[in-house]
């Protein structure tokens, strides 16, 4: 636990200084954001606000990752040392996020609203996907324990296991598996960062919960003294744990400049990346289904881009609502910006709820 409280205070006490600092070095390099035209009027004044936030965050996680492991060793405390499991959702993370770089500083060269092509992310996005989805069925632990499973999880691991087909046919279903729970997230949380400190609020409610179900693994892991029927069969809950608080602690102090009005925008370097460490959380935790419900508030949100695109295309021109994604159709309704972003945080902070909610109560039924 001590090591958690260093990590998050530290990864909070690092953005909160340091984004400031990347403020000033973006302005004088003039990498401000492009705003949509044909989105709300009320953004138009947004024009300009530096962007690629996102690399705050995502350096922060990895400097202090290290730094707090470092400590630890220097105190004493219990510390298995960085793991195979935490470099590898360090990996994910960072990737996406060098993904979401490119595509800002494109917008930013180009002087243009639009980034890398489709395909190009599209293709950048695999490569680390489909890395990531590989090295994760590796590096099986003194247990024979890998980081991840081939076998679809809810709240924990489900009969349902991809490996049914033979190992190679296995490894090929888990590799599309984990680029669908990938490409869904960065999706989402990029769709998500629309509004200030909209997506920086939601996805710190998110990596808390995993912080917490985490924690929980750790002290209900099976082989441990007391295990019993509810145990879990997860890979390095604490590590899992650790970078949980210190993303937590880093999406804080970032959102003391990202809130309304935000001095900073995260951008795509920032979504991406985001999306990327929930997509590891989830497939680390064995909770991928349930990452549905934690994060239920981004999936209405991506849910209202396809719903508007289907039906647009499927009436002829018609639209469900006034702009997708969800947030701009309530602010065309006359919701201020800090109304809708401070609701759907409470909408955010139920689903995390009901998803807590779940995964507790699926472990009750076992005792």
């Amino acid at each position: 636990m001590i090591g958690l409280l260093i990590g998050a205070v530290m990864a909070l006490v690092l953005t909160m200084v340091g984004t400031p600092l990347f403020i000033r070095l973006l302005v004088k390099k003039g990498y401000g954001q492009f705003i949509r035209d044909d989105g709300p009027t009320t953004h138009k004044t947004k024009r300009g606000t530096p962007t690629m936030g996102g690399a705050v965050i995502v350096l922060t996680m990895v400097v202090v990752y290290f730094l707090t492991h470092l400590i630890m060793s220097a105190m004493g405390l219990a510390n298995p040392g960085p793991t195979a499991t935490g470099l590898l959702l360090l990996m994910l993370t960072a990737g996406m996020g060098l993904v979401g770089f490119l595509d800002d500083f494109t917008k930013i060269s180009k002087q243009r609203s639009l980034g890398l092509t489709a395909w190009a992310k599209i293709v950048l996005q695999a490569v680390v996907g489909i890395t990531f989805a590989v090295l994760a069925l590796n590096f099986p632990d003194s247990n024979g324990l890998t980081p991840a499973s081939t076998a679809i999880s809810f709240v924990r691991d489900t009969p349902i296991d991809l490996a049914f087909a033979g190992p190679v046919l296995g490894m090929i279903l888990f590799v599309i598996w984990s680029n669908l729970i990938t490409t869904a997230t960065t999706n989402a949380v990029n769709l998500t960062d629309g509004l200030d400190g909209l997506a920086t609020g939601a996805t710190a409610m998110v990596t808390a919960a995993f912080g917490l179900i985490s924690l929980f693994q750790l002290n209900q892991m099976c082989g441990t003294a007391g295990a019993d029927a509810g145990c879990y069969v997860v890979r390095d809950p604490m590590d899992l744990a650790l970078l949980a608080a210190i993303l937590t602690g880093s999406l804080i102090g970032f959102l003391w400049w990202n809130t309304s009005p935000a001095k900073i925008f995260m951008g795509d370097t920032g979504s991406l990346a985001l999306g990327g460490a929930l997509a590891g959380f989830a497939i680390f935790t064995r909770t991928e289904i349930l990452l549905v419900v934690l994060a239920g508030l981004m999936v209405a949100i991506a849910a209202s881009v396809i719903i508007q695109v289907g039906y647009f295309k499927l009436s002829g021109g018609k639209r469900v609502f006034l702009m997708a994604p969800l947030q701009h159709h309530f602010e065309l309704k006359g919701w201020a910006e800090v109304t809708v972003v401070v609701r759907f945080w409470l909408i955010g902070l139920v689903c995390v709820m009901a998803g807590i909610a779940l995964f507790y109560g699926e472990w009750v039924l076992h005792q």
